[in-house]
């Protein structure tokens, strides 16, 4: 065998995989035809925070009146120098990536790699040359990318994916942003908060509607508050390029309309990279465009494995790291619990942001709990007010028999750093009562969580 372990695919899973890999002295290969760091790191989660950075930093600039700070003059987004400090951010990233793989010994193989059947790796390049690897074991990695609608083909130029939305050579002056999800939410608060004209366009009942009710209609407030304009239960049905301006015909509840527009930005999700990696061939199963793999990502063929967005359970960069682990530990025979998928942590990076984990309010009613509701909101914080913050709240849902801790939904500044405690929380099987008795530092927006598990049991002290 040329490998201990070949990894196809360097996004979060596949990298942290790979470094694992490494740490137990195993020999590693990685097969990626782009940037390293995949997705996330260079087309997805660092490159969009960096954007939403720069509009926060023009949002408090705009505001500094407020804040008792005189600026003379215009104000203006450099929208070039905000798009090239992102892909700036995203590069040394990828570098970061390339530093530990020669730290760590892994092999970087450039190039597409599929499977070849057995326990062998086809890579090809640029050429057309094709080169066979072999491996006692294969970890499949390789993500997934932006979902297409047949009425909304992307051309690049009119209507555009993520990768589109943070390299424009100009700001729009206008956009329609289709589905409310993370991706959509955050690309449309980033352009909106720095003077694109946004419609957010939403299928279902309510934005980012994977969260608890409470929380969509906070952040729609908050979106509503500066100027952006939401449509829910709509549809877009149709796009027309053929003028400098694209026409949407956007179906309403108060029926059609035709919204003129720059720009299209398509955020309808996303779909898995499993075509022409050699599932086939190879005898793997795939199951509704995911591939089948048991709670330690092993697949129906023996010396596979696949983890990330191609597999069961959320499309998050931090759940695909943790299975990237989880997955070599086993291949290496250590003793390691499978994932818990119930207590994974959600955060949506917008202004304000939101952050959640475990059952909504609606979900564990549904499951058929008695529960106790706790909400503690941020214009009784203190360190909200004095940040000029106050948007938001914390909702913690408890068992009403038991104490524990069911979910938690936030929406505020800084959620998605205050999360983690409710991850370890849940994690430690901690109860109301715990939380409550654990002392919160002063002044902080995370004393939201104590007060407001308080309030569920009705000790609350600032409301």
């Amino acid at each position: 065998m040329d490998y201990d372990i070949i990894i196809i695919g360097s996004g979060p899973g596949g990298y942290v995989a790979a470094i694992r890999a490494s740490q137990l002295k195993m020999k590693v290969a990685v097969v990626e035809r782009a940037e390293l760091g995949g997705i996330c790191l260079n087309w997805g989660c660092i490159p969009t925070k960096s954007l939403l950075k720069s509009a926060q930093v023009y949002d408090y600039l705009t505001h500094a009146s407020e804040y008792g700070i005189k600026i003379e003059g215009d104000i203006k987004p450099d929208f070039n120098a905000i798009i090239s400090r992102s892909r700036g951010v995203a590069e040394g990233m990828s570098k970061g990536i390339q530093f530990l793989f020669k730290k760590n010994n892994i092999v970087h193989i450039k190039g597409y790699g599929r499977l070849a059947g057995g326990n062998s790796v086809e890579v090809g390049d640029n050429e057309g040359n094709y080169k066979t690897y072999s491996a006692k074991s294969i970890i499949i990695a390789t993500g997934a990318r932006s979902k297409e609608l047949p009425n909304l083909k992307q051309d690049g130029m009119k209507i555009i994916g993520y990768r589109e939305a943070m390299t424009l050579e100009k700001q729009p002056e206008s956009m329609v942003v289709v589905g409310s999800g993370a991706i959509g939410s955050e690309f449309a608060n980033f352009y909106q908060s720095i003077g694109t004209e946004v419609t957010l366009v939403e299928f279902l009942p309510r934005i980012v509607p994977n969260e608890d009710e409470e929380v969509s209609k906070q952040l729609e407030r908050s979106f509503k508050k500066i100027k952006m304009k939401v449509l829910t239960n709509s549809l877009v049905e149709y796009v027309d390029t053929s003028q400098e301006r694209c026409m949407v015909t956007v179906k309403t509840p108060k029926g059609s309309e035709i919204i003129e527009t720059d720009i299209v930005f398509s955020a309808v999700g996303v779909e898995t990279n499993i075509e022409d990696i050699g599932l086939e061939k190879a005898g793997v199963k795939t199951e509704k465009g995911k591939v089948v793999v048991d709670d330690y990502y092993r697949t129906s063929v023996e010396g596979v494995f696949a983890i990330g967005d191609i597999v069961h359970g959320p499309a998050l960069a931090h759940v695909a790291s943790s299975e990237g682990i989880i997955c070599v530990e086993k291949i290496a025979d250590i003793e390691v619990e499978p994932l818990d998928y119930k207590n994974i942590p959600a955060c949506t990076y917008t202004n304000p942001e939101i952050a959640s984990c475990g059952l909504t309010e609606t979900a564990a009613r549904e499951a058929g709990f008695d529960i106790k509701v706790g909400k503690f909101p941020f214009t009784a914080s203190g360190k909200a007010s004095a940040s000029g913050t106050k948007d938001g709240f914390v909702k913690l849902i408890f068992d009403a028999n038991y104490g524990e801790l069911l979910g938690a939904h936030m929406i505020g500044a800084n959620v998605t750093e205050m999360i983690a405690e409710i991850v370890v929380a849940r994690k430690l099987e901690t109860t109301a009562h715990e939380i409550i008795k654990a002392v919160h530092p002063h002044p902080t927006m995370s004393e939201a969580i104590m007060e407001a598990a308080a309030a569920a049991y009705g000790e609350v002290i600032h409301l």
